[in-house]
């Protein structure tokens, strides 16, 4: 029961992390999982015996005979702990500093009612401790273990908060000593990282430059990446700027306020902590209104949402990029796609109907990428016109781009065993999940497969949005689609059948490991395989 016990311990934290350490989150998720967190059917049972023996047992039963029936029960119920294993977790979960404190509360709220129940089954017990008063209180800790952690977190709030503010401040004093740094920040619902990487290659032709890594767009990320790889030396800094909540650009923005604004476009990601669509580009846009007075915002033109974000500010320039003919500075024509990449012509044309632009009009050039997809191109724009505005040559721009390797886990492609993998496991959204499919169905040599769940934080449109997902795949039909968990992606199997994909043709599975396993019984040299999204831990069913 002990080992049960820390176990599930140890598999709360995970998911606690998961969360970002938030409470109200880890809360919904506990009571998404009521029935196996909360109130797991293991623990009740075992109290229930207890009782029952305590009220019907004792008086024809020797407390031997008792012990031997309670142990029983308890190996029986509790000597797996299958369940709460994250040995083989997607990610691991990382004892960083805040962890270790958490872990350390935890630990010592958790460990006194058994300590109190073991005294009490002692002084109970004539020559052995007494077996209910013993096991009821031992279940009774570990049931309550989601409570003890939540207390524990509500408890070092004060402290976490302190720690926090403390290193805000130290990185934003840090910005502040460097007057002459660039502060370029990108936000927006998707391809912030993807857009991040491509302004980081293109930048780095001519200047030293430091970018956040991976996808680190919270405060105490950036504040990591300032207060300890920012250097002296350094000419501009990269940032991504995320959000979940509103609020969440104007905390980044007081860290370090940006003298070029990026915001890729406004959809449905986090739709559930936002409540609507218009929280989420009012939250966005607050990117522009920090801008420094003199500086440059670079909007996707082709979104509607986005390009309403022009008049907000009369004291900084505005460069709008896209793929549409109508409204763009920086636009993208004769755009090819296959295996190895995309292939556009980029060109900076004058709209003087839209925004007076600093950009000489006129220049063109043909780019290259080894990226897939047409929001690749969308990206490669965003990170021309940063190129453009920080006085790069169109060439210069076209080389840098032509280096950027591929974000892993957004669109990688990958060649294993003469098998093509598409990896875009990262964080699905509609736009990409559609995306990811053409580009699929744009490979002509071999079957094609899709494995996913699904996308997640869609709030109320999340239904709605994976059936979409399910229509979209009918209309670019892989070989064969596997489901990974049926309640998940049920939505996404009702969009497939309406739009007419072979039930036959659907395999829903409870696992990845599981879609893997049947899919290598198809697999074929030359055939392709779409991984997309791939849900946390916290998210199995």
């Amino acid at each position: 029961m002990l080992r049960n016990a820390i176990y599930r311990g140890q598999y709360l934290l995970h998911i606690f992390q998961q969360n970002g350490y938030k409470i109200n989150e880890f809360s919904r998720w506990l009571f998404r999982h009521w029935n196996t967190i909360l109130f797991p059917v293991p623990h009740l049972a075992l109290i229930l015996v207890a009782l029952i023996g305590v009220a019907y047992l004792e008086d024809w039963l020797t407390s031997t005979a008792v012990t031997v029936v309670l142990l029983i029960f308890s190996v029986f119920w509790f000597g797996s702990i299958s369940q709460y294993d994250i040995s083989a977790a997607k990610k691991p979960l990382v004892y960083t500093a805040r962890m270790l404190r958490l872990t350390a509360v935890f630990s010592f709220f958790s460990v006194w009612i058994p300590l109190i129940g073991t005294s009490f089954a002692f002084y109970r017990g004539s020559l052995y401790p007494d077996a209910y008063s013993l096991i009821f209180t031992w279940v009774l800790a570990s049931l309550l273990l989601p409570y003890l952690l939540v207390l524990g977190a509500t408890v070092l709030y004060p402290l976490e908060l302190f720690f926090q503010n403390r290193f805000k401040k130290k990185a934003a004093t840090k910005i502040q000593n460097m007057p002459g740094l660039k502060v370029i920040a990108i936000t927006g619902s998707y391809g912030k990282t993807s857009t991040k990487f491509l302004i980081d290659a293109v930048l780095k032709e001519r200047y030293n430059v430091c970018t956040t890594p991976g996808s680190y767009n919270t405060p105490m990320g950036i504040c990591k990446v300032i207060n300890n790889d920012l250097q002296a030396s350094h000419q501009i800094l990269v940032l991504e700027m995320g959000a979940r909540y509103e609020g969440n650009i104007d905390e980044l923005c007081k860290i370090a306020q940006p003298d070029v604004a990026v915001i890729t476009n406004i959809g449905v990601s986090h739709l559930e902590s936002f409540g609507s669509v218009e929280a989420i580009a009012q939250t966005k846009s607050a990117l522009i209104r920090h801008l420094k007075s003199g500086g440059t915002a670079i909007l996707n033109g082709d979104d509607q949402k986005v390009r309403n974000m022009a008049g907000m500010r009369s004291d900084v320039e505005v460069i709008f990029t896209g793929l549409s003919p109508d409204h763009n500075h920086i636009r993208a024509r004769d755009i090819t796609y296959d295996e190895n990449g995309c292939t556009f012509e980029m060109q900076v044309v004058s709209d003087k109907g839209v925004h007076d632009s600093s950009l000489r009009t006129g220049l063109q050039e043909r780019i290259s990428m080894s990226l897939l997809g047409e929001h690749s191109v969308m990206n490669a724009l965003h990170a021309a016109a940063a190129g453009l505005i920080a006085g790069l040559r169109p060439a210069t721009v076209r080389i840098g781009l032509s280096k950027a390797a591929p974000v892993e886990h957004r669109l990688e492609l990958k060649k294993r065993n003469g098998v093509l993998v598409i990896d875009d496991a990262f964080n699905s959204n509609p736009v990409g999940a559609r995306n990811a499919v053409s580009v699929l169905s744009s490979f002509r040599a071999g079957k094609k497969y899709v494995i996913t769940p699904g996308m997640i934080e869609l709030g109320d449109r999340q239904d709605e949005e994976n059936r979409e997902f399910g229509k979209w795949m009918a209309k670019h039909p892989p070989d064969h689609v596997f489901l990974v968990g049926q309640n998940q992606t049920r939505p996404v199997f009702e969009g497939l059948t309406l739009g007419g994909y072979p039930e036959g043709n659907i395999t829903v599975v409870s696992s990845l490991n599981e879609a893997n396993s049947k899919l290598q019984q198809k697999l074929k040299a030359g055939d392709v395989v779409l991984y997309e999204n791939d849900l946390p831990d916290s998210y199995s069913e």
